[in-house]
């Protein structure tokens, strides 16, 4: 038996064997000081291997380019905090009388930026988000004394006066962007997302893979999660998808998933209405606070409701019935209202799964949208109501 008073030299031997054993380690010697690890690099042939490798992983994401492409992708900028940043600043370096929509999708996919301009002469600054109400973005603007421009505030019911935010982290993380993110930013958007239609987080692996129909757990609520529905442009300029229109598949499965809405358990918090309203009058009050402190600097806000049909209008104005939400907005805000109900040539619209306009309606919407909303903001400046 060695003693414990052994030099370091009794170890110079492997104690153990085993199969593939290239070094001690430091159970191998104990209470012996480590040798800096060296790993033994097995002689191969690693150009070609090198070589190999390369080539399957173009081979693999050609074919995943090629899946995404027959099913009907085409490349599109990802509409990332990252983009939605850059827009922002705008506002902060000159541009602070701009005319700017802030929204959900809704505002988002139905306002066309191009013909805004060839109506009015002006393009609007996008900074609507999908998925999020309107009022951290307004409350963005009201805090930055550099803006003293028109909003456009859509207002999406289910929304808005239940202060969901999906992205809201765009909104308050956009002036501690890094520059390291800047510049991911302005490369990916450069080099990769006018090229590659697989570039979007609806065909990520992961994402296509928990979409799968796998076995539900008894006693739960599994949530489908929006898939693509829309395009987007440089500039933020966005648009419906024309799969959303031509795929009946396709577009069934966008309606159910906006069915879970109605269908499925209430979030946390709106169970009743009562609570529902409780909520409500909360948002109510932010927003009567934003425009406030815009109107004081000489910011005009007009709010707009845009069009949305069949269950999805059915189930907004039972959570959030006008009289007790959106009228109760306007009057305190002291804001005028557009509702596109409240005009005849902006009636008729089909949004093909209820909520958002295909792109040749949102073209024509917008050109009569337009007009009506800047009429408002020269009213306000006007002294009108």
């Amino acid at each position: 038996m060695r003693s414990s008073t052994s030099s370091s030299d009794e170890y110079s031997e492997p104690i153990a064997t085993r199969p593939g054993f290239v070094r001690q380690t430091a159970a191998d010697r104990p209470g012996v000081a480590q040798p800096v690890p060296e790993r033994d690099i097995p002689d191969r042939a690693w150009g070609p291997i090198w070589i190999s490798a390369v080539l399957l992983a173009v081979l693999l994401t050609g074919a995943w380019e090629w899946h995404w492409r027959a099913y009907g992708v085409t490349p599109s900028y990802r509409n990332s905090d990252g983009q939605w940043a850059q827009q922002r600043r705008r506002i902060d370096h000159g541009e602070g009388d701009a005319l700017v929509l802030i929204g959900s999708s809704r505002t988002l996919f139905d306002m066309q930026l191009p013909v805004w301009k060839q109506v009015t002469g002006e393009q609007p600054i996008q900074l609507s988000l999908e998925g999020t109400s309107s009022l951290p973005a307004l409350e963005d603007l009201a805090a930055d004394p550099k803006f003293h421009g028109r909003v456009l505030v859509g207002v999406t019911t289910s929304l808005f006066f239940s202060g969901y935010a999906g992205r809201a982290a765009a909104i308050s993380n956009w002036r501690k962007q890094s520059p390291n993110d800047r510049m991911g930013t302005a490369l990916s958007m450069h080099f990769i997302e006018p090229y590659l239609a697989f570039y979007d987080e609806d065909y990520a692996l992961r994402t296509v893979l928990a979409r799968q129909a796998w076995p539900v757990r008894p006693g739960t609520h599994p949530y489908e999660d929006v898939r693509k529905l829309s395009l987007s442009d440089r500039d933020r300029n966005t648009y419906m998808w024309p799969k959303v229109v031509d795929d009946q598949a396709y577009r069934d499965t966008a309606r159910r998933i906006w069915a879970q809405q109605w269908s499925g358990p209430p979030r946390p918090g709106m169970e009743t209405s009562a609570k529902r309203q409780k909520i409500a009058d909360a948002q109510i009050d932010r927003a009567v606070k934003a425009v406030q402190t815009l109107r004081a600097r000489g910011a005009r806000v007009v709010f707009v409701r845009q069009p949305v049909i069949g269950p999805y209008r059915a189930f907004e104005d039972h959570a959030e019935p006008p009289a007790s939400t959106w009228d109760v907005l306007l009057k305190r805000s002291g804001s005028p209202g557009l509702v596109f109900s409240d005009y005849p040539d902006l009636q008729g619209f089909k949004p093909p799964e209820w909520s958002h306009l295909s792109h040749a309606d949102a073209l024509r919407y917008t050109a009569l949208l337009a007009p009506k909303v800047e009429r408002l903001f020269t009213r306000m400046r006007d002294g009108g109501s």
